[in-house]
């Protein structure tokens, strides 16, 4: 009885409780960094009425290390409501490899300001992580049509794709036959990527991926 009613008492004071999520608002899945550019740019927007973010920035390699050839300006900042601003990326070094594109991620925390009269608030900062692509100008390849030049091969009850271009291809959806690869994920340029496969007869692949303003391609197929 007594864990009942504690219960009850600690459910009707979660209900009771304003949830304030962050409202923030990026301009993009992914940001694109031509090498040809000085910069690059996002836009960060607050639609909220009355609620004001601290937003901070920062860059990290794929994998998770904090030093890479770029910073963001401004780091860090209070984005007021209904306004807008704009993230900018900038390339500080220039070793990156020119004949294929690099990933890096851009992270975006966004943390509720305290205000006096949120006393019965529960704040809740939220981060997201955008993929960043460095992209040497001078591929020769178009990136709208990577994704058709994938290869595809099953071998010990996987599925080999094969990617004999400079750019990374993010699948939206992966298909053999009738099963559903999930996640299918990325594949990194001039690489392989391999999944397990419940049936070994396989006799076509179906996919589409994620062009670069964060839209899906139209679908391709290929028999195996």
């Amino acid at each position: 009885m007594q864990y009942q009613r504690l219960f009850t008492i600690i459910f009707l004071y979660i209900i009771s409780v304003n949830f304030a999520i962050a409202g923030v608002v990026i301009g993009g899945t992914r940001v694109i960094y031509m090498s040809d550019k000085k910069e690059a740019s996002i836009s960060i927007n607050n639609p909220e009425k009355d609620a004001p973010y601290l937003i901070q920035s920062w860059i990290q390699d794929e994998n998770d290390n904090m030093k890479t050839p770029f910073i963001v300006t401004p780091p860090i900042f209070k984005l007021a409501a209904g306004h807008e601003n704009i993230l900018r990326i900038v390339k500080t070094e220039s070793n990156l490899p020119q004949d294929r594109e690099s990933l890096f991620w851009l992270n975006v925390k966004s943390i509720p300001t305290s205000m006096k009269s949120d006393q019965n608030q529960l704040q809740i900062t939220v981060k997201s992580k955008f993929k960043l692509f460095y992209r040497p100008a001078n591929l020769a390849e178009k990136s709208s049509t990577a994704y058709q030049k994938l290869k595809f091969r099953t071998e010990n009850n996987s599925l080999i794709a094969e990617n004999p271009t400079p750019y990374f291809i993010s699948f939206s959806y992966l298909k053999a036959d009738q099963h559903e690869i999930k996640p299918a994920g990325m594949i990194k340029p001039f690489s392989q990527l391999s999944w397990p496969l419940p049936a070994i007869n396989i006799k076509q692949v179906n996919w589409k991926a994620i062009n670069d303003f964060g839209g899906v391609t139209a679908e391709e197929k290929t028999a195996i």
